[in-house]
């Protein structure tokens, strides 16, 4: 479908990389992956053509369409929900719009052997084709089915786009890109701003959507159940795998395995060659194999070892402090902003020694709860800390709230106190900055290496209660990976609040959910957890669905009907009009191929049945089995109209 050829990247003279090349198939699902900083996103933008290669080119076949959904966007609307998304179909609008265009044309032109004819032929049928795709005259329906998929409720659809968080919005465009089922969509980190339900969702739909999927994403069991295909950017190369996430990684290990092995033979040989050099350099009846040695080490073919860059965060929690066995008890809690309300009246203990996950759909309290527990915001209510409590906070936009003008250094610097003082290089080190990089301005720093430093933070003194939120958002695999392993060695309390599943895996002891205005604490970590809650949406499903239809149609059932019937009876007019013309036009080409076989019945002196003639005789029957087979498929796609 789409072909990288040579495609190369340089930045103030200096390779991202180069001589990249790969097919885009049809219905390629790809997971695109490789360290921060190797260029995946620049790739991806290269791809949706939002910015130009410094070499090679991707050729791009005709009418096909492209979403891209970047990490980051500013979206502003003074439309509601389902406005907003709704313009979606913009191309929809467009292709009607073009439709009765090309069928006004077709009708005024009678030079059917033409290649201006046949060019409008081709495009009628590639718009109708598209319209039928993209399911037209279903819009409002899968327009809703989607905003629900991706954690909207129904009641919220016609609440201003601009009273929604910067999450919020980005799922509106996800859900536009979606809609517009284009041939190819490009997806950078889609999962940040997503719930762990709405995520299982997007997977689903993306396994089974008809066109080529590309994705940058840090969530390694989102990749493997979307992706089949694994293209790793390192070292300013590319590998491609035809397997999953996991898969990579093993045949990886495998190509690293073999690179190694024939590198150090390599390396055995050139160190025999070059000792046989040295012993015999000054020997003069040695010479001529000296020399022949000499040619026999220029002529050898370096083995390159594209090794993943193995470094990656490396580092420890301080011994927790002995606290109380009790470390928070939360009674009555409760806590609303105005009128809407967050969290009803609760009670919750968490015990000495306790990995807790907090999971449920955005904007449900997760982060409310573990600020309250901060005391960082006003609430109504009890919550107690137990004795001794010392609590290391990382919150979900810690990175942002570093001091932009201070440098990597100076950020430590200035709130370690005592003998930590003297390990400040050392702690930077193991969160990989080293050398120059410790001078580095935090504001030239990317969100990676951000959130590095702000997790360094939490190394300045010790704490038995570790609050997290979001902390693996802008982390690679392996760091997040060495993350986990400096967790699972944590001797303290830990709540984490967190999406990504693999990261929670074996993590925590007990998941408390957030829902609908209250909790529910399951005994097991995320993997029993997530166990459960698919039993229950498989017996659920599809009753869920019908519920929150119900519920949106008791909300304004009168106006949902009205616009139903409004959008169904638009679009059973415009198939009768086209097929009125279509008929129009059988009818009219019918009429001259009578004319023609009347004249080769009677043949006349004054025509000639020459080539000519008999190639326009066979053009215009060709014309009419075309605008019958029109005929019959605008037919079938007013059936369901007219059963409504």
């Amino acid at each position: 479908m789409y072909n990288v050829i040579n495609l190369g990247v340089r930045f103030s003279g200096e390779s991202l990389f180069s001589g990249i090349t790969f097919l885009i198939n049809e219905k390629d699902r790809i997971g695109l992956t490789g360290k921060n900083g190797a260029g995946k996103t620049t790739l991806l933008n290269i791809l949706a053509q939002k910015s130009e290669p410094t070499e090679g080119n991707i050729l791009i076949p005709k009418f096909k369409k492209v979403g891209y959904l970047p990490q980051h966007m500013s979206a502003k609307s003074k439309l509601n929900i389902l406005q907003e998304t709704l313009l979606a179909f913009e191309e929809v609008v467009a292709l009607e719009k073009s439709l009765e265009i090309l069928t006004h044309q077709i009708h005024s032109r009678t030079d059917y052997e033409s290649s201006e004819y046949l060019n409008l032929i081709e495009a009628l049928n590639h718009a109708n084709d598209r319209l039928h795709l993209l399911d037209a005259q279903s819009r409002l329906a899968n327009t809703e089915k989607v905003l629900i998929g991706l954690g909207f409720d129904p009641s919220e659809f016609e609440k201003p786009v601009e009273e929604l968080s910067g999450g919020w919005k980005m799922r509106i465009e996800l859900a536009k890109i979606l809609l517009k089922k284009p041939d190819l969509i490009l997806l950078d980190e889609p999962t940040n701003h997503l719930d762990i339900e709405s995520i299982m969702w997007l997977e689903d739909f993306l396994s089974n959507y008809q066109g080529a999927v590309i994705l940058v994403s840090h969530d390694r069991a989102f990749l493997d159940a979307v992706t089949t295909r694994t293209i790793e950017i390192t070292k300013g190369r590319i590998y491609d795998y035809k397997t999953n996430y996991s898969g990579y990684v093993l045949q990886r290990k495998v190509l690293m395995d073999q690179q190694i092995a024939k590198y150090n033979n390599q390396q055995k040989e050139i160190k025999e060659v070059e000792d046989f050099i040295e012993r015999f350099r000054y020997k003069a009846t040695k010479a001529k194999q000296v020399q022949s040695r000499i040619k026999q080490l220029e002529k050898i073919d370096n083995q390159e070892v594209d090794l993943i860059d193995k470094k990656s965060i490396h580092f420890k929690f301080p011994p927790a402090p002995n606290s109380g066995k009790v470390v928070v008890e939360a009674k009555s809690y409760a806590k609303s902003y105005g009128s809407k309300v967050i969290l009803k009246p609760l009670d919750f203990t968490m015990l000495k020694n306790e990995f807790v996950a907090f999971v449920g759909r955005n904007g449900e309290g997760k982060s409310t709860l573990a600020k309250s527990i901060l005391q960082l915001i006003e609430f109504d209510g009890q919550i107690n800390l137990g004795y001794n409590v010392k609590i290391g906070y990382y919150a979900q936009n810690q990175a942002d709230t570093l001091d932009e003008n201070l440098s990597v250094f100076d950020t430590i610097d200035h709130v370690a106190v005592g003998d930590i003082r003297k390990q400040v290089k050392s702690i930077l080190g193991s969160f990989l900055f080293s050398g120059e990089d410790i001078d580095k301005k935090v504001k030239v720093l990317s969100g990676g290496e951000r959130s590095r430093l702000a997790l360094a933070k939490l190394l300045l003194e010790p704490v038995n209660l570790l609050v997290l939120d979001e902390p693996t958002n802008h982390l690679d695999m392996q760091s997040k990976d060495i993350l986990k392993s400096a967790l699972l060695n944590y001797d303290g309390t830990l709540i984490i609040v967190s999406h990504d599943r693999d990261f929670l895996l074996g993590l925590c002891s007990k998941t408390v959910e957030f829902k609908n205005q209250t909790i529910k604490e399951h005994l097991g970590g995320i993997e029993e957890f997530l166990e459960k809650r698919k039993l229950e949406n498989l017996q659920q499903l599809e009753l869920k669905e019908k519920n929150n239809l119900s519920q949106q149609k008791e909300i304004s059932d009168n106006k949902m009907q009205f616009l139903e019937k409004k959008e169904n009876d638009k679009q059973l007019r415009k198939l009768k009009k086209e097929i009125e013309k279509i008929e129009q036009l059988i009818e009219e080409t019918e009429n001259e191929i009578a004319l023609l076989d009347q004249q080769l019945s009677n043949p006349n002196e004054s025509i000639v049945f020459d080539e000519v003639f008999f190639k326009n005789y066979e053009s215009k029957k060709e014309t009419v089995t075309q605008l019958l087979e029109q005929w019959e498929l605008l037919h079938t796609e007013m059936e369901p109209f007219i059963d409504r």
